[in-house]
């Protein structure tokens, strides 16, 4: 019996690749060609190649055009990320195609990623770093680049699901204060002490530093905007790896130039891999490359997960574990 056909849309890891290689028929994108941010050309090749499953990814263009152009061969859309608003789901629902995503395996190094950029956004690094490269630095002084430090902060954690629930953990051993905000309370052996904010007034005027972890689309586009960065404390942090829409850039460049907002870092962006050029000459931003899963643990994680919910679907005729759609 000829093995499922897998269109692979991205360069994965070594291992992911084998796996896929040796359970199906994947035609894979070995140089990474950035041709799956078309979605018109995610449909030709797949009805080309006749398709039974796709691996897709964050970035990749699956749109009511694409998902519309799919061949009926295609039973299953794998993302290789917790987000799936790349994904067009109603479109999906529609012809009876499966969603799937990776959930939980990312959270701890997400986690990582939003504390990473808390510490340099506090402790300066960008501009400490290109001192000590410009050959310019003349040594220790008593005034040199003075940030913040995190102890007896209080951290704002916005979205305290799993990653904020992570960030938590790590930001309890700098014996930070942790405060959220959420759709709801959680319970208390979820919070373990945090403090829960019902509404934005209070949250944002209590926080010295905020992490936002939400979920994309209309609900929270622009969530951090001109009105809630002025009910910040002048000098606060803003540190955002959820998405990048769901923070008004000029409004944080105002801020960060006004001195109003004392640093922020950031792993997303609204429109990305474009970034608003009014971040570019700022030294008191820190600007990653979309890293928050990017270790090979949690990457290889992520392909496995992938792939165990594309067997479930192809291999084996039964419900996928991680089902969106």
């Amino acid at each position: 019996m000829p093995k499922p056909i897998l269109l692979v849309t991205r360069k994965l890891p070594d291992a992911i690749e084998a796996r896929a290689s040796r359970d199906y028929d994947a035609r894979l994108n070995p140089q990474d060609e950035p041709w799956s941010t078309d979605g018109a050309e995610i449909a030709r090749r797949a009805t080309a190649a006749k398709a039974d499953g796709i691996l897709g990814a964050a970035g990749d263009q699956f749109n009511a055009a694409c998902i519309k152009a799919l061949p009926d061969s295609v039973k299953v859309i794998a993302t290789f990320s917790v987000g799936f608003d790349h994904i067009d789901i109603e479109a999906a629902k529609a012809r009876g195609i499966v969603v799937v995503n990776t959930p939980e395996v990312l959270s701890f190094a997400t986690a990582e990623c939003a504390f990473t950029l808390l510490l340099m956004a506090a402790r300066r690094a960008v501009e400490g770093e290109a001192l000590v490269r410009s050959g310019q630095w003349q040594g220790w002084a008593p005034t040199q680049l003075m940030g913040v430090t995190l102890e007896h902060k209080k951290l704002g954690i916005l979205g305290f699901g799993r990653i904020g629930r992570e960030l938590a953990n790590m930001a309890r051993g700098f014996r930070m204060e942790i405060h959220y905000r959420d759709m709801q309370r959680l319970p208390p052996e979820l919070e373990q002490g945090a403090i829960y904010h019902d509404n934005e007034d209070s949250f944002l005027s209590t926080i010295d530093m905020i992490s936002m972890h939400v979920p994309g689309g209309a609900g929270t586009r622009h969530w951090l905007n001109a009105e809630r960065l002025a009910k910040m404390k002048k000098g606060a942090i803003v540190i955002n790896t959820g998405r990048g829409g769901s923070l008004d850039d000029a409004a944080l460049i105002a801020a960060l130039k006004s001195g109003h907002i004392r640093a922020a870092g950031l792993d997303v962006y609204d429109g990305e891999p474009k970034v608003n050029p009014g971040y570019l000459p700022l030294q008191n931003v820190v600007l990653l490359p979309h890293l928050g899963s990017a270790t090979i643990e949690t990457r290889d994680a992520m392909g496995n997960r992938a792939l165990e919910n594309l067997d479930a679907v192809l291999l084996k005729g039964a419900a996928p574990p991680h089902r969106v759609a």
